[in-house]
């Protein structure tokens, strides 16, 4: 999978722009706020319909214009490929394929993967569960249907679920029968989801420790965990435990969307004892695994995008990174960074051809 040509109209603080991509990498230098981030986030855009940085699509529209329009030239497969995303002020957002706009924005999940790592990427670290649960939910959605179609499925009936817990409360009644109706279906579309999520994390966790053992020269050693209600317990056994706490507080207290991932290093928390060059070693660690993990899944080699990764890193991590970015593992590159002579430099180290963009 290739991009060819990217053109963004009016999306955040880019009025205008077209670029065309020749090379295995691509780089865009130039100082702080000038639009770097955005351009790699109209690339996430293409490939999954939404920002990577932004919940609010109407945010991501350029200050006093009432539009933004996105558009992508692919290879994929030695097909040539379209994508269009664009939305209007008032307006639902409009992803579109080779002309034919989609009915469904999860059609297009997987189609065409990318992988980012930004500063923000923190958050999987010192956020709480919900982001490190987008993290799994995301990744192996891009390369499985039937999981995305559950989650889907499953917090649609979560809230369900919710809303009548608390109608309950506010009328002051119980209807058992009409529970047991939501506790079924969570549990159905739960448990699939359940054995995926451990399937993933099965086949993730060596990929990860192979991945930083590389980059910090081994010299530390890292556990992921994938921490869950369900791993001791079925769900009949846990909707009885909590049904008098779920009245009282008014929704589901229990359940796969309680799960967790749990980093370490050296035995502790990554979190509290990781010093900024660890963390960062992780979550690079992190996400060229995703990228490993949906290459063997799909055949794809995902589009990489480093947003601003150098900082904070020692030349010695720089390089191992950069030789293995460079293997046939990783496909597209597309990188960030606030100095034009640093990033000229490590991308000559990976003998491959490149291209720089001054913004």
């Amino acid at each position: 999978m290739k991009l060819n040509r990217l053109s963004l109209v009016q999306f955040k603080n880019i009025d205008s722009n077209l670029f065309e991509f020749k090379n295995k990498i691509t780089c865009f230098v130039g100082s702080n706020g000038i639009g770097k981030t955005n351009i790699l986030d109209a690339i996430y855009y293409l490939s999954t319909g939404k920002s990577y940085f932004s919940t609010t699509a109407q945010n991501n529209i350029l200050h006093n214009t009432d539009f933004f329009v996105i558009e992508g030239n692919f290879t994929l497969n030695q097909r040539e490929e379209n994508i269009v995303c664009s939305i209007k002020k008032g307006q639902k957002k409009v992803l579109k394929r080779n002309s034919k706009i989609y009915e469904r924005y999860s059609d297009h999940i997987g189609l065409f993967p990318v992988v980012i790592i930004s500063p923000t990427d923190i958050d999987l670290i010192n956020e709480g569960s919900e982001t490190r649960r987008k993290f799994m939910n995301y990744v192996i959605s891009q390369q499985d249907k039937k999981y995305l179609n559950n989650i889907i499925n499953y917090n649609k009936t979560l809230l369900q679920r919710n809303a009548l817990l608390k109608y309950f409360a506010k009328s002051r009644t119980f209807d058992s029968i009409n529970l047991q109706i939501y506790n079924d279906q969570l549990s159905k579309y739960g448990n699939d989801i359940y054995k995926s999520r451990v399937d993933f994390t099965q086949k993730f966790i060596p990929i990860i420790k192979e991945y930083y053992k590389t980059i910090s020269g081994s010299k530390e050693d890292i556990r992921l965990e994938y921490i869950s209600q369900i791993h001791n317990n079925n769900y009949e056994e846990i909707f009885d435990k909590s049904l008098q706490k779920d009245l009282a507080i008014q929704y589901t207290s229990v359940g796969i969307h309680r799960d967790n991932l749990s980093f370490e290093i050296d035995g502790f928390p990554i979190k509290k004892y990781g010093s900024q060059g660890q963390q960062k070693s992780f979550l690079m660690a992190l996400k060229l695994a995703q990228c490993k993990f949906l290459k063997d899944k799909t055949n794809t080699s995902p589009i990489l995008l480093l947003d601003d990764i150098f900082d904070k890193l020692d030349e010695d991590r720089i390089e191992k990174i950069i030789n293995l970015i460079n293997s046939d593992e990783f496909g597209q590159l597309f990188i960030t960074d606030t100095h034009s002579v640093r990033t000229e430099e490590i991308v000559k180290k990976a003998n491959n051809q490149y291209s720089i963009f001054k913004l």
